[in-house]
């Protein structure tokens, strides 16, 4: 039977963030859909689980028997559609995602089984060519692609919809008062040009799709060589599906150097390539869309944690304030 207290609470360097678990009641409705999701599954927990507490979700790991783990993800309202849209994806791209044990929509609870490695975890144990990363990008860029014509209905489960020319708009609301005087003025001079981007990368005609938004080592499984599985879509956006490339790409330059950028660019851009469109105009698209994603990802932290405060809020804003800089840069293709 699954005990109503954890082995162990894991806060991380957020010891003073506030979330449901500390309300009684809450708890206790927790382990209640809980132990009736397992049981319509025919799973049987061991007893032993332990919490992990985090600004963005409560987790819990639940052992049970003769099985992997067995994991319970609360969201906070800001990625309440995490739940309904992993269900969506496992039907709609199956075998690239986690599906989903058990699913409450109106409360933002999911019930998920183990995934197997996360592709953190392979990396740390063997030698991970770049040509894996290549077909990490090239996987998830099919399943963006076959996600275009979903995006209406995407939209409809609560994922934020921010498409290309929404973006100055975007830079318009973003709070930059964190930041030193000079970055400040540098950002307000830069909104002309923000507006031509947006205005080129629309005409390029990439239609909008999912964006994962966060997609690190940490955010994916290798069940096996040459397959991956992705999960936590709480920061998802639908938008430009190109900016989703940034942050796999900067993880595979820390650990192999800038020379592999042209090769993932390219093998992320292969699904696309449909449509008349030339290799040119998508690299041009790629581009725009690296610089670009600096907006979604900086209004991801407030809209996450609107109420965030003490070491979480301070995080976040930094954060969120490292994301709006990027836009500073130039893109490195």
């Amino acid at each position: 039977m699954l005990s109503d207290a954890p082995e162990a609470v894991d806060r991380g360097r957020y010891q003073d963030t506030v979330t449901p678990w500390e309300e009684p009641a809450w708890r206790a409705e927790v382990l209640d859909w809980v132990r009736a999701g397992l049981t319509a599954r025919g799973l049987r927990p061991t007893g032993q689980w332990r919490v992990r507490l985090r600004p963005w979700s409560v987790l819990l790991r639940l052992s049970v028997r003769g099985g992997d783990a067995v994991w319970f993800k609360a969201n906070p309202p800001g990625s309440a559609f995490e739940g309904a849209l992993t269900a969506a994806l496992a039907r709609w791209v199956p075998g690239h995602v986690l599906e989903p044990l058990a699913v409450d929509t109106d409360r933002g609870w999911s019930l998920l089984p183990d995934g197997g490695p996360l592709f953190r975890e392979v990396l740390a144990r063997e030698t991970v060519t770049p040509g894996a990363w290549e077909e990490l990008v090239r996987q998830y860029a099919a399943v963006q692609h076959a996600l275009t014509v979903r995006a209406p209905e995407i939209e409809r489960l609560g994922v934020p919809a921010v498409p290309v020319r929404a973006l100055p708009g975007v830079l318009d609301g973003l709070d930059d008062s964190s930041l030193p005087h000079r970055d400040r003025v540098a950002l307000r001079d830069l909104r002309p040009r923000v507006l031509d981007w947006c205005a080129e990368l629309d005409a390029l005609g990439v239609p909008d799709s999912l964006d994962h938004a966060d997609l690190h080592e940490g955010q994916l499984f290798r069940p096996a060589p040459g397959r991956f599985t992705f999960f936590d879509w709480g920061d998802a956006v639908v938008a430009h599906p190109f900016a989703g490339l940034v942050v796999p790409a900067r993880r595979a330059v820390e650990r192999h150097g800038p020379h592999v950028l042209p090769r993932l660019r390219d093998a992320y851009l292969e699904p696309w390539t449909d449509a008349g469109r030339t290799a040119a105009r998508l690299r041009r698209a790629a581009s725009l869309a690296w610089r670009l994603s600096a907006l979604n990802r900086a209004a991801a932290y407030g809209r996450l944690f609107p109420t965030a405060s003490g070491a979480a809020g301070a995080a976040t804003a930094a954060a969120g304030a490292r994301c709006l800089l990027e836009l500073l840069d130039e893109p490195p293709f």
